[in-house]
C-alpha cells in the first residue's frame, strides 16, 4: 500500500499510533516551499521559528472502520468505501436533534482497506486511546476523527445555568471506548496539564478544560462560601470538578485567542487586554 508521505520530501511522520486494523500517522511538514509572495514569505518564516507548522493525518485502514469531521476527508486510496451513517430508521431522529444541539446531521464514516489523508490544518492534533467502556467529554469542536468502535454522541449539561456560568456549551460530545480518538486543539500537548482525581475536588477560575473523564461531576459554583469571601478573593464563578477521573486543563488558550483579537483589531500590544479566562 502507498504511504501517505509519499515522493514528498519535506514531509515527515511525528506521531504513530496502532489499534488493532488502524495505524494512524501524525504528519508534519517541514517547511512550505511554493510560497512566491515576499510579505507571505515574511509571515511564514516568522511561523516556522514559532514551529507554526503544517500538520496532517494520516489513517491506513485495514478493514477497519473511522469516523471523520464532516469536511475533514482530503483523499483516499484502496478498497475504502464512505457512508453517512444516516439510514431511512435514524434519519428523522438525526435531523430533529441536530436542529436542537446543533450537531450535524450525520459525520462520514469510511470503512474497508486502504489509505485515508484529512485535510491539513494548523492547528495541533491529540491522538489517545480509550480503554473498553472509558468515556470522556470534550470541548465544543475538537473532534476530528475516531475508530469505528468508539461511540460518539451528544449529551447536554445537567443545567442551563451551568453551562451558561461555566462558559462551555450547553451540549458537548461524549466519546466512548474502546479504541483511537483524535482531536483538534489550539494547543499543544505540551501545553495541557493532565490532572488525575481520586475521590478528589478540581476548581478551575475559567473554562480551559479541554477534556474531562464522564466519570466525574461537573458544577459551577462561586469561589467562596459567601458573597463577600468572593469579593474579597476577586475571584467570583469556578467551575468544579468532583470524583475520580482525568481532567485536561489548557491555561493558554485564552493567551492565544487574547493574541488573535489583539491583531484583529489591530493592536501591537497586550497590555489593555484581559488576559483573565474567568467568565465572572
Amino acid at each position: 500500500m502507498k504511504t501517505a508521505t509519499g515522493t514528498r520530501e519535506n514531509i515527515r511522520v511525528i506521531e504513530e499510533y496502532q489499534s488493532r486494523g488502524l495505524r494512524v500517522e501524525v504528519l508534519e511538514y517541514e517547511k512550505l516551499l511554493g510560497i512566491s509572495n515576499p510579505s507571505m514569505a515574511q509571515q511564514v518564516y516568522f511561523m516556522e521559528q514559532q514551529h507554526i507548522r503544517v500538520r496532517q493525518i494520516a489513517l491506513y485502514l485495514n478493514n477497519e472502520k473511522v469516523t471523520i469531521e464532516k469536511g475533514s476527508m482530503s483523499y483516499f486510496q484502496g478498497d475504502i468505501k464512505m457512508v453517512s451513517g444516516v439510514t431511512i430508521g435514524n434519519a428523522l431522529g438525526r435531523f430533529v436533534r441536530g436542529a436542537v444541539t446543533g450537531e450535524q446531521t450525520a459525520q462520514p464514516e469510511y470503512s474497508g482497506t486502504g489509505l485515508l489523508v484529512l485535510e491539513p490544518s494548523f492547528k495541533h492534533f491529540l491522538v489517545l486511546e480509550l480503554a473498553d467502556r472509558e468515556s470522556i467529554i470534550i470541548d465544543d469542536g475538537m473532534f476530528y476523527c475516531s475508530q469505528g468502535s468508539v461511540t460518539v454522541q451528544t449529551i447536554s449539561q445537567r443545567t442551563i445555568s451551568s453551562a451558561i456560568a461555566g462558559g462551555e456549551s450547553f451540549f458537548q460530545q461524549q466519546l466512548t471506548g474502546p479504541g483511537i480518538v483524535i482531536l483538534e486543539s489550539m494547543v499543544p500537548m505540551a501545553e495541557i496539564d493532565m490532572i488525575d482525581l481520586y475521590n478528589d475536588t478540581l476548581k478551575v477560575d475559567g473554562n480551559f478544560a479541554v477534556l474531562r473523564s464522564s466519570s466525574l461531576d461537573f458544577t459551577v459554583e462561586r469561589s467562596a462560601k459567601t458573597l463577600i469571601g468572593s469579593a474579597v478573593s476577586g475571584e467570583g464563578l469556578v467551575n468544579v470538578y468532583r470524583g475520580t477521573g482525568q481532567v485536561w486543563l489548557a491555561p493558554t488558550i485564552k493567551v492565544y485567542k487574547t493574541l488573535e483579537t489583539a491583531q484583529m483589531m489591530g493592536l501591537t500590544s497586550t497590555k489593555s487586554m484581559d488576559m483573565n479566562t474567568s467568565q465572572s
